[in-house]
């Protein structure tokens, strides 16, 4: 199964990559070993936890970077690069090797989730497209994860497509379901990823008809009784029982769409019940959030469709991610630490390695970061960095459909070992705190 949609992904970058270059050349200090980091300062105001998520995307790009004939013939029309450049260019392909924290897992302020060797050149024009890649799928992650969370074991389906950009789309529903989603209702996701899809009918479909009755019959003439119909287009209660005429008990779902769904839940139930309808379960849509989700918590809600909230971060569109040079080679060849000292924006140099601490019962008590070496083991300890790509090849099992698997998987284990606190929609400090354990 392909999952590449662009001859390459080197144009997705800012101008300023390219200049940096340009100059790192001119200086020399293109070819320094380097070794850069992505890392979130803070996590979004009363969140308590972040989910990595995009770095299978980000791989599959990578793949593709390369500057082919016609994107060299505009940056040397635009001249953004001088031919010296251009030459380097057109021969680039990525060398290095990176780390991070497996998709699906839980992040925290600082925690190095992804980790760039190469020389400075290869890894500096990365930035831009590292960063939109994890800041984007990352934010749609975290949301979803808090909306699963307090959705327990009733299962929650992306729905929205409609309200973003075409890719960001495509990318959100795979965020969505490595953070427990169970479904999407876009189709190139389920194409690219493997993912289950979902989706019976719009108002439209009903106002087309001469009557929902007519409607009704149609949609379970073609697609079942076991369909989900929507009932809200006129009256609630009418439309329930036109279902229920048009289907009979074998009737899947009906959807709610509008109104207070909490009290209106729990009288379309009773509804179906006294007509018959003991299995016919309830799916509500209607701009839904974690804490709309958690509302409904007592309502007989079988399941949740989510839109405009999660593929917009749920209030975080982005995860505040930055890609920061911590460490490169002197004249030399031997690494230096090295970081950014502005007020507010402060790096911490020097390469990062991560361990989750957990006590006796399995429970993290915190992020461990090692400057230069990785931290102590206490024994119970679980190591956070996974290689993902060596000397330029990205390694098996990190790109495709059994990426959305593995991190699916990763982040209901990663929850697991989190404190319960994670589970609370109050805000809140983060989960566990991060610590440093700085080594010669």
């Amino acid at each position: 199964m392909s999952t590449r949609q662009h001859p390459n992904s080197a144009l997705y970058t800012d101008h300023y990559e390219l200049t940096m270059l340009r100059a790192s050349l001119h200086s020399g200090a293109a070819h320094r070993r380097s070794v850069f980091e992505v890392f979130t300062r803070r996590l979004p105001e009363g969140r308590r936890y972040g989910v990595v998520a995009g770095t299978g995307r980000l791989l599959e790009g990578l793949e593709d970077f390369r500057f082919d004939t016609g994107q060299l013939d505009f940056l040397a029309s635009a001249r953004v690069v001088d031919d010296r450049t251009l030459d380097w260019l057109s021969t680039f392909r990525f060398t290095g090797n990176i780390w991070g924290y497996a998709e699906g897992d839980a992040f925290f302020p600082y925690s190095p989730v992804l980790v760039v060797e190469g020389s400075f050149a290869e890894a500096c024009i990365l930035e831009t497209y590292v960063l939109s890649v994890l800041n984007h799928d990352s934010a749609i992650a975290s949301a979803a994860s808090r909306m699963t969370g307090a959705a327990g074991s009733r299962p929650c389906i992306e729905m929205g497509s409609r309200r973003t950009h075409e890719e960001s789309a495509v990318a959100a529903a795979r965020a969505a379901v490595i953070a427990g989603f169970s479904s999407t209702s876009n189709l190139e996701a389920g194409r690219r990823y493997g993912l289950k899809t979902l989706g019976t009918a719009a108002h439209s479909f009903t106002l087309v008809h001469d009557s929902e009755r007519d409607a009704f019959a149609a949609q379970v003439d073609s697609l079942g009784k076991s369909t989900s119909l929507l009932v809200d287009t006129y009256d609630v209660e009418r439309g329930v029982r036109n279902a229920v005429a048009a289907a009979g008990p074998e009737l899947g779902a009906v959807r709610l769409d509008s109104g207070d769904l909490v009290s209106q839940a729990r009288w379309v139930r009773q509804l179906l019940d006294d007509l018959g309808n003991h299995h016919t379960r309830i799916v509500v849509t209607s701009d839904l959030d974690e804490f709309a989700i958690g509302s409904l918590a007592s309502a007989p809600v079988d399941s949740y469709g989510v839109g405009t909230s999660l593929v917009t971060g749920s209030g975080a569109p982005t995860a505040g991610m930055v890609y920061k040079l911590v460490s490169r080679t002197d004249d030399d060849g031997a690494f230096v630490s090295v970081a950014k000292a502005a007020m507010n924006k402060a790096s911490i140099g020097g390469r990062k390695y991560a361990l989750r601490r957990l006590n006796g019962s399995g429970t993290a008590t915190a992020e461990v970061l090692g400057i230069g070496s990785p931290p102590h083991d206490d024994g119970n300890d679980r190591p956070l960095l996974e290689q993902f790509v060596a000397e330029g090849k990205v390694l098996p099992g990190w790109t495709g459909p059994q990426a959305v698997e593995r991190a699916v998987r990763r982040h209901h284990d990663s929850l697991s070992e989190l404190p319960g606190s994670v589970m609370r929609l109050q805000r809140g400090e983060p989960a566990i705190p991060t610590e440093y354990e700085e080594n010669p």
